[in-house]
C-alpha cells in the first residue's frame, strides 16, 4: 500500500538561488518623483528677478525668505506660501489653494490670489489681492488693499487647479486682530491705482514667454469696488445660473455694464438649495428651482443711477433666452442684494 506526499510548492524565498538577495517590494509612494524643497524656495536674495514658469510649481508648497530688492513671480498653483523677513521686494504669486502667510515683511507690492491671506508684524505692504476667505492682518501697519487685475492664458485654468472662483473675492473685508484706538492699520489703494506702478511686469528673458496683460478689462478677476462708498443708492442683483457659458455670460454682463457706467460692487460664486432660493428670490423662486441642480449659481451686485432699468434693458438685449433673476425694480433691488449676501455669507461660513 503506498502513501501520497503532496509537494509544497517552492515559495519565492525557496525559489532564489543562493547568496540571491530578497529585493524590496515597490509601493505606488516610492515609485513618485522626490520633491526637493530647494527647487520650490527663494531664500536669501538680493537685487535679482526670479521666479518660476507656469507648470514648474504645479501645486507644491513654496517659501519666500531673506529676500531683498527682488522681484518674484510665480506663475503656477501652489498648495500654500509663506514670505518670511523680506523687505523692498515685488511679488507675483499665482492662485494658491490654501494660505499666504507674510511675516516680519515691510515695504513690499504685490499681486496674488489665494484661498486665506495673512500678514503679520509687517508694515507698508500694497496688495492686489483675490481671496476666498476674510484677510486679515495682526500686529501690521500701513497696509494697503486693491483688487485683483492680472491676465496671462494659463491663469484660468490655474485657478480651477488650486479650487478657487474668479468670482469668490471679498478682497476689502479686512479683519485686524489687533486694531489701534483712534487709528486705522489698513486702507484701500486709491481706485485709480494702476497695477503695472506697483507690480510691474517682468522684463527679463526667461518671462517674455508668459503672455501677461494687467489691463483691467482682461483680467481673470472681475475688478469689483468692494467695500468703497457706493456712488448711488440704486443697487441691482443679477444671478446666472450654471450651464455651459455661465462664466462666459457672467463677463459679458460685467462688460457691457461697465462700459455703461455702471459700478460691479462685489460678485459670488455659490450654490444654492430650493429654501434658499425660497428666501432670496420670494415668489419668483419657483422659476430657478430645476436650474439649481445644475451647479453654482453666480452672484453680480451692480451700482449706479438708473442701474435696474440699465440692466434690464442689456439683460433683454444679449441674453434673451438665458434664464437669469434680475432685480425688478429699484425699490426692492437692495432688498435683494442684502439676501442674497446674507445668505452666501453663512453658506460660506464667512
Amino acid at each position: 500500500m503506498g502513501c501520497c506526499f503532496s509537494k509544497r510548492p517552492k515559495s519565492e524565498k525557496d525559489s532564489r538561488t543562493e547568496g540571491e538577495e530578497e529585493q524590496p517590494k515597490l509601493y505606488s509612494w516610492d515609485q513618485r518623483e522626490k520633491v526637493d524643497p530647494k527647487d520650490y524656495m527663494f531664500s536669501g536674495l538680493k537685487d535679482e528677478t526670479v521666479g518660476r514658469l507656469p507648470g514648474k510649481v504645479a501645486g507644491q508648497q513654496f517659501v519666500i525668505q531673506d529676500c531683498e530688492n527682488c522681484n518674484i513671480y510665480i506663475f503656477d498653483h501652489s498648495a500654500t506660501i509663506t514670505i518670511d523677513d523680506c523687505t523692498n521686494c515685488i511679488l507675483f504669486l499665482g492662485p494658491v489653494k490654501g494660505s499666504v502667510f507674510f511675516r516680519n515683511c515691510r515695504d513690499c507690492k504685490c499681486t496674488l490670489a489665494c484661498q486665506q491671506f495673512r500678514v503679520r508684524d509687517c508694515r507698508k505692504l500694497e496688495v492686489f489681492l483675490c481671496c476666498a476667505t476674510q484677510p486679515i492682518i495682526e500686529s501690521s501697519i500701513n497696509i494697503k488693499f486693491g483688487c485683483f487685475q492680472w491676465y496671462y492664458p494659463e491663469l484660468a485654468a490655474q485657478f480651477k487647479d488650486a479650487g478657487l472662483s474668479i468670482f469668490n473675492n471679498i478682497w476689502s473685508h479686512v479683519h485686524d486682530f489687533t486694531p489701534v484706538s483712534g487709528e486705522l492699520n489698513w486702507s484701500l489703494l486709491p481706485e485709480n491705482a494702476v497695477v503695472q506702478d506697483y507690480v510691474p511686469v517682468p522684463a527679463t528673458e526667461e518671462f517674455k514667454a508668459v503672455r501677461i496683460s494687467t489691463e483691467a478689462n482682461r483680467s481673470i478677476v472681475p475688478i469689483s469696488r468692494g467695500q468703497r462708498q457706493k456712488n448711488s443708492d440704486e443697487s441691482c442683483l443679477v444671478v446666472l445660473f450654471a450651464d455651459d457659458y455661465t462664466t462666459a455670460n457672467a463677463r459679458k454682463l460685467i462688460d457691457e455694464m461697465v462700459g455703461k457706467g455702471y459700478f460691479l460692487v462685489q460678485t459670488k460664486e455659490v450654490s444654492m438649495k430650493a429654501e434658499d432660493a425660497q428666501r432670496v428670490f420670494r415668489e419668483k423662486a419657483s422659476d430657478f428651482f430645476l436650474l439649481l441642480n445644475k451647479g453654482p449659481v453666480i452672484a453680480l451686485e451692480f451700482n449706479g443711477d438708473g442701474v435696474v432699468e440699465g440692466c434690464h434693458l442689456i439683460v433683454n438685449e444679449i441674453f434673451n433666452g438665458t434664464k437669469m433673476f434680475v432685480s425688478e425694480k429699484k425699490e426692492t433691488a437692495s432688498g435683494d442684494v442684502d439676501s442674497f449676501y446674507n445668505f452666501a455669507e453663512i453658506q460660506m461660513g464667512i
